[in-house]
């Protein structure tokens, strides 16, 4: 499981989404239809206040920003890019663009990843899967897959990915600079949050999660980007606030 939550956690590929959900999706997977709705469940509220705050940081930074779908669900569900299942982590589907957050992922991400289990770390994992959301109203996230369908080789392909991940990163820091302002300080980040969030960032970058798989560290097999990467861009976007300093691309 340690394998496929940390090659996967935070923003899969939908390719990658629906080719993984084929393998999940056989016989004997037990599904529960994500829900949509009012949560009824301290863990889903905090999703949900989190999520809408989210949306008023984005709808202030991004216009004609439209809210992604968030979908809550246990073990599996049925996705726009094949069938989601828990071990895939918390992900982002461009084709319906909804959020699908499995909340048992948050006690994995601690004992399995060493990731904080702070709230601001949990909020810190929504807010990277909605700036995929933002990614996608920009059109990045298309121009990235064109330009992976161009790369000469895997390991040009993956570094469009890392570039990808590392902006949702930002992304993520952008919207916790942001989210006391426009909530009238309802949802701030108090001391030592960010600190949380950093741990969180550093605990699945691709180097720590190969050197905890007992593998040699491969950067050209990065996805995501490495543990100093992550941390520096989830900074940059919190230092600043502005979306604007949030390109990745630069040296893709």
């Amino acid at each position: 499981v340690l394998a496929i939550i940390g090659y996967l956690v935070f923003g899969i590929d939908p390719a990658t989404t629906t080719q993984l959900a084929s393998q999940f999706g056989g016989v004997g997977a037990e599904q529960q239809q994500g829900q949509v709705g009012t949560p009824e469940d301290q863990a889903g509220r905090f999703v949900d206040v989190v999520g809408g705050n989210i949306n008023d940081v984005w709808t202030q930074k991004l216009n004609g920003y439209e809210p992604p779908k968030v979908v809550i669900y246990e073990q599996g569900t049925s996705t726009g890019c094949g069938f989601g299942q828990s071990a895939m982590g918390p992900f982002y589907c461009p084709t319906d663009r909804t959020v699908y957050l499995d909340l048992g992922f948050w006690q994995e991400m601690e004992t399995q990843l060493g990731a904080s289990g702070a709230d601001f770390a949990r909020a810190y994992v929504i807010a990277h899967e909605f700036g995929h959301h933002v990614q996608t109203l920009t059109g990045t996230s298309a121009q990235v897959r064109q330009a992976q369908q161009r790369a000469h080789g895997e390991a040009e392909a993956n570094q469009y990915s890392v570039a990808l991940e590392l902006q949702a990163d930002c992304y993520a820091g952008v919207w916790a600079r942001n989210a006391s302002a426009v909530s009238n300080g309802q949802v701030a980040p108090e001391p030592g949050d960010i600190e949380e969030g950093m741990k969180t960032a550093q605990a699945i970058g691709d180097d720590t999660l190969q050197r905890r798989g007992g593998g040699r560290v491969s950067p050209e097999s990065f996805t995501h980007g490495s543990a100093a990467q992550r941390v520096e861009w989830l900074q940059r976007g919190y230092q600043s606030g502005d979306p604007a300093v949030c390109d990745t691309f630069s040296g893709a």
